[in-house]
């Protein structure tokens, strides 16, 4: 399964609330994977323009404020897909069949309208959410 897209939250999350400086491995240690995979989502952040960094200085920003940045765009990021397609639907079904004729007809509107919903739901949704759930989190932990 593809996680790029938790990762890129759970970095642009680490980005936006340190007061410190945070190279990939600082990064990578988080999230619990390599350094060469941290890298890799970075690229594809500043790729999208949502991240930057300083020639010459170690470390990453936020090109827009956590409120600015939609969950729906930072998916776009790490998919590098113009749209949600999550459903696949299988090849080579046997065309002399009545359903193997019918059923891709029949699963496409309803896959189509889910992956839809999908993208409207994420683009109402910002990072600053998820921050905003992070801290609650931790909150709910501390009692």
């Amino acid at each position: 399964m593809d996680t790029k897209f938790s990762v890129a939250l759970h970095i642009l999350t680490m980005i936006s609330e340190s007061k410190e400086v945070l190279s990939s491995q600082a990064l990578a240690e988080s999230v619990g994977t390599n350094a060469s995979y941290i890298r890799k989502v970075i690229a594809l952040l500043k790729n999208a323009g949502l991240i930057t960094s300083q020639q010459g200085r170690s470390g990453y920003q936020l090109s827009k404020s956590p409120k600015e940045m939609t969950l729906l765009e930072i998916y776009f990021a790490t998919q590098e897909v113009e749209h949600i397609n999550l459903f696949q639907i299988h090849q080579n079904a046997n065309q002399a069949c009545p359903v193997g004729q019918h059923i891709e007809n029949a699963m496409s509107p309803i896959f189509s309208n889910v992956e839809e919903q999908l993208e409207k739901e994420l683009g109402q949704e910002t990072l600053d959410n998820v921050i905003t759930n992070l801290y609650q989190s931790a909150n709910q932990k501390c009692i």
